[in-house]
């Protein structure tokens, strides 16, 4: 038995995606609406991350959830059909959430769905200012990385203690690793997970699903 976690490929991969999910007709017909946006539907998370998410949802009774970067809404759609948590989805793109939007109608979770038009750090302030700081159970980033941070430390405040928060994106295709790789969005990737492992005011574990997906428990 190794120790390591195993590299999923070719029949394994096909094994794994035939027995580690079940994906609902209405997120899966999402999923191939947004691939029909080309290149840019790589923003969508994995049909496996999304049942990961949805799963967290069920285990926690999560009641209200922030999302920061909802693109044409798969995560929040998967969050919202898991229980009846109430969801505050930031995204700066109307033409993106357009289809979120259709599709939250059509499975019946708009009404809990609280699209908020903007930039991420706004949304947040918005949020603490309004006295919402302990007040969220879970919340998900994933937008653009060079404001992860700031995110990051706003998140911590909104949620509550034993509240959790997921940030996509972590592993970058695997740039992270690479030292050679300096661009804004790995330099400021490779920083937040440096940061998160040595900090004392969460509980953490880093999940090598998708593009890999960091879990921090507030303490």
């Amino acid at each position: 038995m190794t120790g390591k976690t195993l590299g999923l490929e070719g029949p394994l991969y096909d094994y794994y995606a035939a027995h580690a999910y079940r994906e609902p007709e209405i997120l899966k017909e999402l999923r191939l609406e947004t691939a029909k946006l080309g290149g840019e539907a790589r923003m969508q998370v994995g049909p496996e991350q999304g049942a990961f998410m949805a799963m967290l949802v069920k285990l926690m009774g999560a009641r209200r959830i922030l999302e920061i970067g909802t693109f044409t809404g798969y995560s929040s759609l998967a969050m919202a059909l898991a229980g009846d948590a109430k969801i505050i989805a930031a995204d700066v793109s109307e033409e993106w959430t357009k289809v979120a939007r259709k599709f939250w109608i059509k499975a019946g979770v708009d009404g809990r769905i609280d699209l908020r038009l903007g930039p991420g750090a706004e949304t947040i302030a918005e949020l603490l200012k309004a006295g919402e700081a302990g007040h969220f159970d879970m919340m998900f980033i994933d937008a653009d990385k060079s404001s992860y941070d700031t995110y990051y430390e706003g998140g911590l405040k909104l949620l509550r203690t034993g509240g959790v928060m997921l940030i996509d994106n972590v592993l970058w295709s695997g740039d992270v690793a690479k030292p050679s790789v300096k661009d804004e969005d790995t330099v400021a990737l490779r920083a937040l997970n440096t940061k998160i492992m040595a900090d004392a005011r969460v509980d953490l574990v880093m999940v090598p699903i998708c593009d890999g997906l960091t879990m921090a428990r507030k303490k």
